[in-house]
């Protein structure tokens, strides 16, 4: 569709006045992926009610990728892209990695790219964020963590697990906790409940050597210690976002690394 400035302009103050943060991307976004003046209106008016974006326009970009988000799927976050490079810069020529609670499976494809002579499969317990995961090129099991999974097979594991404390859902924008499936976004108690068996489920899965690169924030750091310890990860790199808040952890074993 042709778009001139006041379209453009437009665009940008109604979702600005709906309180999307990054309004002008956000337009941007979909005026260049819309087709007609109809379908714009109702794209707009679905994201003023607070509908992901990528549910909107059906795609997403990550680390340079565009991938496919279905409608139900968790929406990527450009913070994990992070993560993902991390994981890139771990992972072996001809190495095996897994992609826990994959969603639309954007790390595992990005993993895929950027290695692309290793081989990388996903895993998410959603049927409906498995079948999203293959369209963007991910092998994807269907599963509960590594329940479906040959244990010291990997050489590096990824997992945005959900890590959001039960009781802070509710301080999360009120769009999230509208369309977002909270599957992917609660946590439990501490937040911690599904990244503890993240853990776990990674010592059994990762070779000698080899490294999970998980999200966590707040102090979650200091809570993740003695699972941690339980299961022989000591060589611990964690990570910050430019505001100084925790983003993340790189963990392996240093009696037997190997990188």
């Amino acid at each position: 569709m042709h778009v001139d400035e006041s379209v453009l302009t437009a665009a940008i103050e109604r979702l600005s006045s709906a309180g999307c943060v990054a309004a002008a991307e956000e337009a941007v976004e979909l005026l260049a992926a819309v087709t007609d003046e109809l379908t714009l209106e109702s794209w707009i008016a679905r994201r003023e009610q607070g509908e992901p974006l990528a549910w909107i326009t059906g795609t997403t970009r990550f680390c340079g990728l565009t991938a496919f988000v279905d409608a139900g799927v968790y929406e990527p976050r450009i913070q994990s892209e992070e993560l993902a490079n991390r994981a890139a810069g771990l992972l072996p020529t001809h190495g095996r990695a897994v992609d826990l609670c994959t969603g639309a499976g954007v790390i595992a494809a990005y993993l895929q790219s950027a290695v692309p002579t290793a081989t990388v499969i996903g895993v998410d317990v959603d049927p409906r964020a498995a079948a999203c995961a293959r369209r963007n090129g991910v092998p994807t099991l269907v599963g509960d963590l590594a329940a479906p999974i040959r244990a010291g097979a990997f050489d590096v594991v990824t997992a945005v697990a959900p890590y959001v404390p039960t009781d802070a859902i509710r301080l999360l924008p009120a769009d999230v906790q509208r369309y977002e499936p909270r599957v992917a976004l609660d946590g439990g108690d501490d937040g911690l409940d599904l990244v503890r068996r993240v853990i776990t489920a990674a010592h059994r899965l990762l070779r000698p050597g080899g490294w999970l690169v998980t999200e966590i924030g707040g102090e979650q750091f200091e809570d993740l210690q003695p699972t941690l310890a339980d299961s022989g990860f000591d060589l611990v790199t964690p990570w910050y976002d430019d505001e100084g808040d925790l983003r993340g952890i790189s963990v392996s074993h240093s009696g037997i690394l190997n990188v």
